[in-house]
């Protein structure tokens, strides 16, 4: 008699991940419009505000976005537009180019982030105790390095090929 597969703890692991991703994000999707955002609009100006300088190549943004470079460029077209960001050469390198966090965008964002934690309070950290989240932020960190070394390109915690001048 074979062993039913389905019943695999792997299984349930991936699907309650995917249930809660699903569930967060539709609750996150209402916030956003509130605010005139998309949810990729909203993870840009977050990607921004946590690098050094406000400011990222746009590169690492794809990077760190999981957009394709061409996916990035009209996200960023569409935000600097709306004035939420805007593009500075980059002087080591003519062939890259910053995305810059402007005052628009911060404020825009300041704005969204209170409604934004209450969210993630009320239905996702507020469910679990401190050692708990711990544990889960350290998972996460762990299956996200293996699944997606990019995601912190540019960022705080990574070396830039060439740095912005200060």
């Amino acid at each position: 008699m074979s062993e039913n597969m389905s019943d695999d703890p792997r299984i349930t692991a991936v699907g309650l991940f995917v249930e809660a991703h699903a569930g967060l994000t539709a609750r996150f999707a209402s916030q956003f419009d509130e605010h005139d955002l998309s949810p990729v609009e909203f993870e840009v100006l977050m990607r921004l505000s946590r690098s050094p300088g406000l400011q990222l190549r746009m590169t690492d943004l794809a990077a760190q976005t999981s957009l394709s470079t061409s996916g990035v460029t009209r996200v960023v077209d569409r935000m600097e537009r709306d004035g939420l960001l805007c593009r500075r050469a980059c002087p080591s390198d003519r062939r890259s180019s910053f995305a810059v966090l402007t005052e628009a965008g911060l404020a825009r964002l300041n704005e969204t982030l209170p409604g934004h934690l209450r969210i993630i309070d009320e239905w996702f950290t507020g469910q679990l105790t401190p050692t708990a989240l711990q544990n889960l932020l350290d998972a996460l960190r762990t299956v996200r390095d293996a699944v997606h070394p990019g995601a912190t390109a540019g960022s705080a915690g990574s070396e830039p090929v060439n740095p912005p001048p200060v």
